[in-house]
C-alpha cells in the first residue's frame, strides 16, 4: 500500500462510521444502535454489564414482537364491517302477494289422465291396509272401481313396485300386490317419519328404483306408509303431467274468478283483473296481486288491517286429489315484484272456515360486497345460468344449478322447476331411467357433492317481511246464515253449488305500522385509521415514529444489501483478476541495493533514530563514509565588495 493511502486509511479508521460506509454488518448495526431514536436499541449498546445488556435485548425483542402481533391483528381486522340500524317512518310500497290453491288441478278435469294411477294406488292400499280408499261425492257419482282391472298387472306397480321391508330379513322384501318375496340389492336409503308405523311392527314401506340395465339400484324406505304412498304417487303424477301441454294444464286449473270471491285493498274494491296469472308446475294456476307489469306499484299510507289486502277465497274441497295433497286450504307468499315466488318452499298455508290475518314489518338489508363478504350484486358474476328469468337470489341459483345438472346427467329436466333452453321434462316414454337418475342426483345435491352450494352466493341487498299470523273462526255461526247465501248469489255464474263454510277462506294482509327498518353495513376501518393505529402501536412499545420506520427500512434493507453486494462484488473481482493473470514460475526474492528486510515490517518511512537501529543487510558491505570537507563550511560572500566591519580577520 502506498504511504499516502496508508495515512488515509488510518484517518478513516479514527473517524466515526457513517451507515452505508460501514465495511461489515456488525459495524452497521453498531452505528445504527448509537444513532437511532428508538431507545431500546440504544440501551443495548451503551449499557454496562452483561445482565443489563441481556435485559434490554429481551425488552426490545418483546416490544418488537408485540408490535408485529398488534399490527397483524389490525391488518386482519381491516376488512370488518360495522352494522347500523335505521328506523324511519314513510309511505311504504305494498309487496306482491301470490295466492295458490293447495290442490293444483280440479279432479274433474284430470280424472281421465290419472284414472289408472288412482286405481293402482287404491289397490295398493287395499292390499296393505284392507280398505279401498276414500272417495268424495263427485268420485262416488263417477262410479266405482273397474272390476276388469282386478286381475291385470298394473304398469305403475310393475315399473316401480311398492315393497314391504322387514328389518329382520336383510336383502329381501315383500311385494305389495303379489305378496311374494324378492331380493333387494343396492343402496338402501331410509327416510324416517314418526307420523305412522305400518302394522306397528319393524316393517317399513318403500320402493326400488333401478337404472336401465338394472345393475344399479337404489331402495327408498319410509317408516310411515303415508309418506311412502304419497312419494310413490308423486313420482308417477309428475311423469303424467310432464306430457301435458301448458295451455291445457292452465285450463284444467282454477281461474282467477273462481279462486278470488271478493277483494279489497286500502279501502278500495278490487277484482280478478288486479291479479296476474302465474302457472306453477306443482300448484297449478297461482295469482299474484300487485305484480307491477303494466302499472305502478301500489302503496299504502296507513297501517292496520283496514288499509291492506282483504280477499275471500273459494277452495272447493270436492275437487281435491286425495293422494296428491292431504290438507285443505290455500298457500300465500309475500315477496318482491321482481322475485320468483317459491310457493312450495316458503309459502304460508291458510285454513278454510278461518280468517287469517298476516301483519307485516318491512326490513331492508344492505351488505358490502367483496372484499368484505362473498355476496353478489345481481348474480352476473355467478357462473350459473338463471333459468327463471327473474332477479337473482340464492334460491334461484341453487335450483338453476340443480336443474342444469339434471339435464346434463339425466338428459331431461325435473318437472317442478322451469325448463332450461332446449330441454324437455322427464317422462317414461323418452327417459325411462329418469327416476333413478333424479333420486341419485338429488342425494348428491343434498350432500353438497354437485358444487352448487359452493358457486351460489347470496345477494347483497334484499327485502324481508317479518310476518305475524293470527287466526279467527270465520264466518261466525250468526253471520253465516246471511253471508253464505249472499256469496252464493254473487258467484252464481262461476259456482254452480251452494257454498258452505269449508269451501271458503278469508285472508287479510297489512302493515302493522309504517316503520321501515334498514340494516346497513359500512367499513369498520379506513386507511387513515389503520395508519393511525400503526403509529399508536409504534409509539407505545418502541417510542418510534414513521421516520424511524423509514430509517429501519434504509438500514436493515438498503444499507445491509449494499454491504453484502459490495463484498460479493469484491470477491468476484478478485476471482476474475486471478483468472485473467498469466501463469509464470515464481522467482525467489533477493535483497538488492538498499532493500532491507527490516523495512518490510512497517510501511512507515524511517526516521533518523529508527535508521540508526536498523541492522545491516546480510551479505552486503557497508559503504565507508568520507570525512567532511571543512572548506565547504566557509561562508562565501555574495557581494564583491564587503564592508569593513564584515571582513574576517586573518589568523596569526
Amino acid at each position: 500500500m502506498a504511504p499516502g493511502e496508508k495515512i488515509k486509511a488510518k484517518i478513516k479508521k479514527n473517524l466515526p462510521v457513517r451507515g452505508p460506509q460501514a465495511r461489515t454488518l456488525k459495524a452497521l448495526m453498531q452505528w445504527y444502535c448509537l444513532n437511532t431514536n428508538t431507545h431500546g436499541c440504544r440501551r443495548i449498546v451503551v449499557s454496562r454489564g452483561r445482565l443489563r445488556r441481556f435485559l434490554w435485548i429481551v425488552f426490545t425483542l418483546t416490544a418488537v414482537a408485540l408490535i408485529i402481533w398488534q399490527c397483524a391483528l389490525l391488518v386482519l381486522s381491516f376488512y370488518t364491517v360495522s352494522v347500523s340500524i335505521k328506523v324511519h317512518f314513510q309511505k311504504l310500497d305494498f309487496p306482491a302477494v301470490t295466492i295458490c290453491n293447495i290442490n293444483p288441478y280440479k279432479y274433474s278435469a284430470v280424472r281421465d289422465l290419472l284414472a289408472d294411477l288412482e286405481q293402482e294406488t287404491t289397490r295398493a292400499l287395499k292390499s296393505l291396509y284392507g280398505f279401498s280408499g276414500v272417495k268424495s261425492r263427485k268420485r262416488r257419482e263417477a262410479g266405482s272401481e273397474n272390476p276388469a282391472l282386478e286381475g291385470i298387472r298394473s304398469k305403475f306397480l310393475n315399473l316401480v313396485p311398492l315393497l314391504v321391508f322387514n328389518q329382520n330379513e336383510k336383502g329381501k322384501a315383500r311385494d305389495f300386490f303379489t305378496g311374494r318375496k324378492r331380493k333387494v340389492s343396492g343402496n338402501i336409503i331410509h327416510k324416517a317419519s314418526n307420523v305412522m308405523h305400518v302394522h306397528e311392527s319393524k316393517e317399513m314401506v318403500g320402493f326400488q328404483l333401478c337404472s336401465n340395465d338394472t345393475s344399479n339400484c337404489a331402495t327408498y324406505t319410509f317408516s310411515s306408509g303415508i309418506n311412502a304412498i304419497q312419494e310413490w304417487y308423486k313420482l308417477h303424477y309428475m311423469n303424467i303431467m310432464a306430457q301435458v301441454p301448458v295451455e291445457k294444464k292452465i285450463n284444467m286449473s282454477y281461474s282467477a274468478e273462481e279462486l278470488v270471491v271478493t277483494c279489497f285493498f286500502d279501502g278500495m274494491s278490487c277484482d280478478a283483473r288486479n291479479f296476474t296469472l302465474f302457472h306453477h308446475p306443482m300448484y297449478g294456476n297461482c295469482y299474484t296481486f300487485n305484480k307491477k307489469e303494466n302499472e305502478s306499484t301500489l302503496s299504502t299510507s296507513m297501517g292496520g288491517s283496514e288499509y291492506g289486502l282483504q280477499v275471500i277465497l273459494y277452495i272447493n274441497e270436492e275437487e281435491y286429489n286425495p293422494f296428491l295433497v292431504s290438507s285443505t286450504g290455500a298457500k300465500v307468499l309475500i315477496h318482491r315484484q321482481d322475485e320468483y315466488p317459491f310457493i312450495e318452499d316458503v309459502g304460508i298455508e291458510i285454513e278454510t272456515a278461518m280468517s287469517t290475518s298476516i301483519g307485516m314489518h318491512l326490513t331492508e338489508s344492505f351488505k358490502l360486497s367483496e372484499p368484505y363478504s362473498q355476496c353478489t350484486e345481481d348474480g352476473s358474476d355467478v357462473p350459473v345460468m338463471n333459468i327463471y328469468n327473474t332477479s337473482y337470489s340464492l334460491q334461484i341459483c341453487l335450483y338453476s344449478c340443480f336443474q342444469t345438472k339434471m339435464v346434463e346427467n339425466c338428459g331431461c329436466a325435473q318437472y317442478s322447476q322451469p325448463l332450461p333452453p332446449k330441454a324437455n321434462y322427464c317422462n317414461y316414454q323418452q327417459d325411462p331411467n329418469w327416476m333413478y337418475c333424479y333420486y341419485e342426483l338429488y342425494q348428491a345435491f343434498v350432500r353438497e357433492e354437485l358444487g352448487c352450494q359452493t358457486v351460489c352466493r347470496e345477494t347483497c341487498s334484499f327485502k324481508e317481511w317479518t310476518l305475524t299470523t293470527s287466526l279467527a273462526q270465520w264466518p261466525s255461526e250468526v253471520s253465516e246464515k246471511w253471508l253464505l247465501p249472499v256469496l252464493t248469489w254473487d258467484q252464481g255464474q262461476q259456482i254452480n253449488k251452494k257454498l258452505n263454510r269449508t269451501d271458503l277462506a278469508k285472508l287479510l294482509i297489512f302493515y302493522k305500522d309504517l316503520n321501515q327498518r334498514s340494516i346497513m353495513e359500512s367499513p369498520a376501518n379506513s386507511i387513515e385509521m389503520l395508519l393511525s393505529n400503526f403509529g399508536g402501536q409504534l409509539g407505545l412499545w418502541m417510542s418510534c415514529s414513521v421516520v424511524c420506520v423509514i430509517e429501519i427500512i434504509e438500514v436493515f434493507f438498503i444499507d445491509s444489501i449494499s454491504i453484502i453486494a459490495r463484498h460479493q462484488w469484491q470477491k468476484a473481482q478478485e476471482w476474475w483478476s486471478q483468472k485473467q493473470a498469466p501463469s509464470c514460475p515464481e522467482v525467489p526474492h533477493s535483497p538488492q541495493g538498499q532493500d532491507n528486510p527490516a523495512l518490510e515490517a512497517d510501511d512507515d518511512l524511517p526516521t533518523f533514530t529508527s535508521a540508526l537501529r536498523l541492522p545491516p543487510a546480510p551479505g552486503v558491505p557497508v559503504p565507508g563514509t568520507p570525512p567532511p570537507r571543512y572548506n565547504t563550511l566557509r561562508l562565501e560572500s555574495a557581494f564583491s565588495n564587503q564592508l569593513p566591519d564584515t571582513q574576517v580577520l586573518d589568523e596569526p
